[in-house]
């Protein structure tokens, strides 16, 4: 049995995660999991999965889980920064799967690989922040890096056998999010926007494919996950969400991965790495979809992409002082302190305050992420932003 400790359980990942558990006929095993808020879902979890360690966000909610649980579990429940690393590094775990939700995840991810442990990894956040670190630890330590991300897990599965030296074209595919044939005004409510037309996701990666900031995230994040130039990174739009990507190799040939938009396919893919096992979950068939569309992004309707495609060829803190402004405008927004239109506006003033540092330490990154949200903020407190700003260079 391949036991997996999971980080952010509770989130969507997460629970589509103990689902591919669920069905692995007891070839997959739960040993950690780590939650933040939502204690009700994480309780349950836990008496179907029985895991030997638990962590949560603080004092407080481990103390409301220790309540709602009792004495029915036996294991040891931990929370805040160190929690979350004894679960990633948990010593029974074969596999770490690191679903937390933005820049949370980083010292995590970097706790387990430290560990030694393989990462299948979709807080893209991660890598968009430390890519260069990240991976190169990773390399160090010996352990994989597996995506769990349908985009990427496309990609890995083309490229599987391949000499990444033979691609010319990486082709990162969006949906396009819901607006993608509407007319975007400051009018969009956060509930509009978080009705993607194809997947079921948390708030704030619906928020991200409305902007269209998720393409970008992902695009970053396909840099380092497979060792590539910014300039053999391409995202094109496919509304059926169909084909996940392709990669062009340097003959003209494509090679692509379709399926039906299931994230337990990509996550299953990860978690049984390298076979491939049987699945009964959702079969594609092509006849019934017809079909298939391809568009070019149109980054004036969507400035984040443009934002993060700009900071996609730099290699310093600009990457994540962008996560850090993004995560502070989604919530924002979410909010109702700024509209729509102001995400990209907000991201780019934040940027705009900021000059790049090639070859940071770890430090100095989770240093500028910090400085980025308090700069965020101040813009927001201030009421400095107005509608648009250039795109940073």
């Amino acid at each position: 049995m391949k036991k997996i400790a999971i980080l952010g359980a509770t989130g969507t990942i997460g629970a589509n995660t103990l689902d591919v558990v669920r069905f692995s006929e007891g070839q997959l095993g739960v040993c950690a999991l780590a939650g933040g808020r939502n204690i009700a879902l994480l309780a349950q979890q836990m008496e179907e999965f029985c895991p030997k360690l638990v962590a949560v966000l603080d004092t407080a909610q481990a103390d409301a889980l220790k309540k709602v649980v009792g004495r029915r579990f036996g294991g040891e429940i931990l929370h805040g920064d160190a929690g979350y690393a004894e679960v990633a590094g948990f010593h029974e775990a074969d596999l770490v799967v690191s679903a937390m939700v933005g820049a949370a995840g980083l010292k995590p991810t970097i706790a387990a690989i430290n560990a030694g442990k393989d990462i299948a990894i979709a807080n893209k956040e991660t890598l968009v922040m430390a890519g260069r670190i990240v991976m190169t630890l990773a390399e160090k330590q010996g352990t994989r890096v597996l995506p769990i991300d349908s985009e990427h897990s496309a990609i890995f599965q083309c490229l599987n056998g391949e000499d990444i030296r033979n691609v010319s074209r990486i082709i990162i595919t969006a949906s396009g999010g819901p607006f993608f044939r509407q007319e975007i005004t400051k009018e969009i409510t956060p509930a509009s926007a978080m009705q993607h037309p194809r997947w079921r996701m948390g708030k704030k990666i619906s928020i991200d494919s409305a902007t269209m900031m998720n393409k970008g995230l992902e695009l970053i994040e396909a840099r380092w996950l497979f060792g590539v130039s910014p300039d053999r990174l391409v995202a094109i739009i496919h509304p059926q969400s169909i084909v996940h990507s392709l990669v062009e190799f340097n003959d003209g040939s494509l090679l692509a991965q379709l399926a039906a938009p299931d994230m337990r396919l990509a996550i299953a893919y990860a978690l049984h790495f390298p076979e491939r096992k049987p699945l009964n979950f959702s079969r594609l068939d092509l006849v019934s979809v017809g079909a298939l569309e391809f568009f070019p992004p149109d980054e004036e309707k969507f400035p984040c992409l443009a934002i993060a495609r700009s900071v996609l060829h730099t290699d310093g803190i600009l990457p994540a002082v962008m996560n850090a402004a993004n995560e502070i405008a989604v919530e924002a927004f979410l909010a109702e302190r700024i509209d729509f239109l102001q995400i990209s506006s907000l991201i780019a003033a934040t940027l705009s305050s900021f000059k790049d540092k090639e070859n940071p330490s770890l430090e100095e990154i989770i240093q500028a992420d910090a400085l980025a949200r308090a700069e965020a903020e101040r813009i927001l407190t201030e009421r400095v932003l107005v509608a648009s700003y250039p795109r940073v260079t």
